[in-house]
């Protein structure tokens, strides 16, 4: 099997069917294939073959499908890096992958350390002026053949890593085999019921593993049409929905609250016949509220990059707001207590995941991978709840989990009372430090454009719902919230400042 064999199959059956509208441009499937091959048979040529790492720290343009295909044919490993990421970071995660070529842009450049990086041999920019000393993807690729077929690999054989967040600790490159990625791109392709006709609005990162395996490479397996951003600009990426007529529409919550909070005639939607959330949990308020103004449910997914990462969904047969949904198909969840015994049915404990896109373990790592993937089933580290009928519920994270005076606090419930304020646009919980409690309830919240908000108002609204021991002690009302690449609200980054504030 190879990763790669859905686009060769679209090459040879819709050969002038459009993969990627980017910028303006338009890649055939076909001109895409014969990009990948020609790269393909250039990174042979420099001593790149099956298991060997190849490095895309790119942002999101067109160039990174052909450099994720090309090194796909030749059965080499795809080390995806945030283009985010700085000098000290992407040293770590070239040399932790050790990779031997890594495509960039020309800005990025300068924070590849390459004589710090001993496997790194080559240096390849796909956009942009090259710096001497560098080669550019042009002149690998010029008068390349146009065909290349992917060598058969193994089902188990390592396709692609993916470096988790590293929030607590040094990042682990998640390693997902050809059966984990192709399986689950399958399979999202199935559950979301995407078309070769379809247009997918592609702006989350495709260093990201919802961007990668749901929505590209899942796009791909089905021969569908990715229109691709090189991030998320709500003002571009609408008129470029108006203009192209997208179809899907993939986000994280931040993204659907960002759109409710805008003049409904800015918002032509009309080309758009499904939407989904995952990354985040929704809050069940925002879910109904989409519902409400448009006539369409936000479809929700769950899973982690550790499962390739789809394994639960929301549901081809009964929505439910509130839930993520019931396991897909070859998948199977359960809720387990401190002792790694399973819960019954309505009581919450830690949800683990077994089934075909689990993870084949961390990169050179075999202490975290028994760790993680003990026991046979893959442990999430998510806090959530079974109903009767098989939906799963999240509660949250273990790490976000607040200990106020031995009472557990869980942010996500408290946020989703606080998204039933109509002043409120976003709001992440956290704890931080007390001297006595151990820890205290904060509240950082953005104000609804043209809504005034007040701490004050946050409080009150939070006695008259929620526990004593759940209302906050103290509520900052801000302009912004922090937030990743994918637009997940970054906690760890509140915590961090309310533990300095708290020593000065």
């Amino acid at each position: 099997m190879n990763l790669a064999s859905h686009l060769e199959r679209w090459a040879v059956e819709r050969p002038d069917h459009p993969a990627v509208l980017f910028e303006g441009r338009r890649t055939s499937y076909a001109e895409l294939d014969a990009a990948a091959s020609r790269l393909a048979h250039a990174l042979r040529a420099h001593g790149v073959g099956a298991g060997d790492r190849v490095a895309l720290y790119l942002p999101n343009i067109a160039e990174y499908l052909v450099t994720y295909y090309a090194a796909q044919k030749l059965g080499a490993i795809t080390v995806a890096i945030n283009a985010v990421l700085r000098t000290a970071e992407v040293e770590y995660l070239l040399v932790d992958s050790g990779a031997k070529v890594v495509f960039t842009v020309a800005e990025l450049v300068p924070f590849v350390p390459r004589e710090r990086c001993p496997a790194l041999g080559q240096i390849v920019v796909c956009e942009g002026d090259a710096p001497p000393g560098t080669a550019t993807l042009a002149g690998w690729s010029a008068g390349g053949d146009a065909h290349l077929a992917g060598i058969d690999c193994a089902a188990d054989a390592a396709a692609a890593l993916l470096y988790s967040s590293g929030t607590t600790g040094f990042p682990k490159g998640v390693t997902l085999t050809q059966s984990n990625v192709a399986s689950n791109a399958a399979a999202a392709a199935r559950y979301s019921g995407y078309r070769g006709d379809d247009r997918l609005a592609a702006f989350l990162p495709l260093f990201h593993v919802y961007g990668q395996n749901y929505i590209m490479n899942a796009a791909v397996h089905a021969g569908a049409t990715l229109v691709l951003f090189r991030r998320y600009a709500p003002e571009q990426v609408l008129q470029a929905i108006a203009r192209e007529r997208v179809t899907m529409f993939f986000g994280v919550p931040t993204i659907f609250i960002g759109l409710l909070a805008m003049d409904p005639a800015q918002l032509d939607l009309s080309s758009i016949r499904y939407e989904m959330s995952a990354a985040a949990t929704m809050p069940e308020e925002i879910s109904r509220r989409w519902t409400e103004r448009f006539g369409r449910r936000v479809y929700e997914g769950y899973g982690l990059t550790e499962c390739s990462p789809f394994a639960c969904y929301n549901d081809l047969v009964e929505h439910r707001f509130g839930s993520v949904g019931r396991a897909v198909e070859g998948f199977e969840l359960a809720i387990f207590d401190a002792s790694e015994r399973e819960l019954p049915r309505g009581e919450w404990g830690e949800i683990v995941i077994r089934g075909p896109g689990v993870m084949q373990g961390y990169w050179n790592r075999p202490q975290d991978t028994a760790q993680a993937l003990r026991g046979g089933w893959l442990h999430s580290g998510d806090i959530g709840r079974m109903d009767a009928d098989g939906y799963v519920y999240i509660v949250d994270r273990v790490k976000d989990m607040i200990n106020v005076s031995g009472f557990k606090v869980w942010p996500a419930e408290v946020e989703q009372y606080l998204y039933k304020l109509p002043q409120v646009q976003e709001v992440a919980v956290y704890g931080a430090p007390h001297p006595d409690k151990g820890e205290q309830v904060v509240v950082a919240a953005v104000a609804r454009p043209g809504q005034t908000l007040t701490a004050e108002g946050v409080i009150a609204f939070c006695r008259a719902h929620i526990a004593a021991y759940k209302v906050p002690a103290r509520v900052d009302i801000v302009a912004e919230l922090p937030k990743s690449p994918t637009g997940k609200i970054l906690k760890r980054i509140l915590r961090e400042q309310a533990a300095k504030s708290s020593q000065a």
